[in-house]
């Protein structure tokens, strides 16, 4: 490859993406490919860290113009990446206490330059049995019909990404027990 493929990976919490990330990392480093999962909100919350934040859910309670600080900053990072392929593992939007906020917006696009877009989504109640079984987390309250919501979000923002970059989308369903061929779809259509 002359150039890295920066392949932007979208899903809300539950549709499995942690799981289908290292199954295609394992997947690219068997093609020979240098490869990083660079996940988009733990790099903010490092220089958030730095600042007193202590937990990674309080990003989205911030105020906005203190996100999109953290969000250039991580962008930044992500760009220098230079492996063969750079896996950037985060969410199309914030659901901060102002509303929905991008987490793509157009100027993280122009610092991120993706060559491809991934959106993952799962069957609303498998993202509902998953999440409540995730205690690792400080999760917002959940119904099937807010996932839903959340679906149709990442499915309409994803959509205004790509014609923004110009890069493709590849929509994954990542059905309960088949992440091997979620993962086989993402390696096919990133082009290895």
């Amino acid at each position: 490859m002359a150039e890295n493929k920066k392949v932007v990976m979208v899903g809300i919490p539950g549709v499995g993406k942690t799981t289908l990330l290292s199954k295609m990392a394992e997947i690219i480093k068997n093609h020979k490919k240098s490869v990083s999962v660079v996940s988009f909100g733990t790099l903010m919350f490092d220089v958030a860290k730095e600042n007193g934040l202590k937990d990674r859910d309080g990003l989205r309670k911030l105020p906005i113009s203190e996100q999109q600080k953290l969000q250039k900053l991580a962008a930044e990072k992500i760009a220098l990446r230079d492996e063969d392929v750079v896996i950037i593992d985060t969410h199309t939007f914030i659901s901060s206490v102002e509303g929905y906020y991008p987490g793509l917006p157009e100027y993280i696009l122009k610092i991120i330059q993706p060559t491809n877009f991934i959106s993952v989504s799962a069957k609303p109640e498998e993202i509902y049995n998953r999440r409540m079984s995730d205690n690792t987390r400080n999760r917002d309250k959940i119904t099937l019909a807010n996932i839903k919501k959340e679906l149709d979000a990442q499915s309409g923002i994803i959509a205004s990404c790509m014609v923004i970059s110009g890069s493709p989308v590849k929509y994954i369903l990542n059905r309960e027990g088949k992440v091997d061929e979620a993962a086989d779809k993402i390696i096919n259509a990133i082009g290895l």
